[in-house]
């Protein structure tokens, strides 16, 4: 069995919690606000803000053994890089306040995610990087067209006509990236990296969930 199948297996009861989530649940088939959808894209801004440094962070620490995620993380941050403007565009297309984003930090379960992802770069194993891959490629490829779908419906606006560029992109573009992290999983057969990767999916999971709960984006909705 592949280590892709196992991590699959490992995981998916994670997973699958984030639809058991009240706030989760309800996006996807009823949308959001346009109050909390500004708070939602303030928080993933800062998620994907990050995305590219997290994978630098750990393709620095990838030894030789690990080249061939050394060399995917390269051009996945060369993919990457400059979506954190789509999510801005997206903030000032339905009237948010795009220079209020980058100035203010995300919520408190969004912070500790970012920071679980370098501490896991850093200090645990640079394979736990594809964990944070993982997680938010499952989510995009998963979630992110009926999100998009749904909220767009709830707002009364077309998704074709602005303020939903980056779910709708990713929710095609994820597709395309969680086959290619397939193969570059089924190719690591050392059990620390192993294990820290379906560690890291599992807190991932956990930390994007909390996302929706009590501290999440929802506690800056009308402050």
């Amino acid at each position: 069995m592949s280590f892709f199948i196992t991590l699959v297996e490992m995981t998916d009861a994670n997973r699958r919690e984030l639809e058991t989530i009240p706030k989760v649940n309800s996006m996807i088939h009823h949308g959001l606000s346009l109050a909390e959808y500004k708070a939602f894209l303030h928080d993933l801004y800062h998620i994907v803000w990050h995305f590219c440094p997290v994978m630098a962070a750990a393709a620095a620490r990838c030894s030789d053994r690990f080249r061939e995620v050394r060399f995917d993380l390269y051009d996945r941050i060369e993919e990457e890089k400059g979506h954190d403007s789509w999510v801005l565009e997206d903030i000032e297309v339905i009237g948010g306040d795009a220079a209020s984003a980058r100035a203010h930090p995300p919520s408190a379960p969004v912070q500790a995610m970012i920071a679980f992802n370098y501490f896991g770069a850093e200090r645990v194993h640079p394979c736990s990087v594809l964990g944070m891959l993982y997680m938010l490629e499952v989510v995009s490829s998963v979630y992110g067209g009926r999100v998009s779908d749904s909220i767009a419906r709830t707002l009364g606006r077309n998704v074709d006509a602005g303020g939903f560029r980056f779910l709708s992109s990713h929710a095609t573009m994820d597709v395309d990236h969680m086959a290619k992290l397939n193969k570059l999983l089924k190719r690591i057969d050392d059990p620390g990296a192993q294990e820290s990767i379906v560690n890291s999916t599992r807190v991932n999971f956990y930390q994007f969930g909390r996302m929706f709960g009590e501290g999440g984006f929802q506690s800056s909705v009308g402050g």
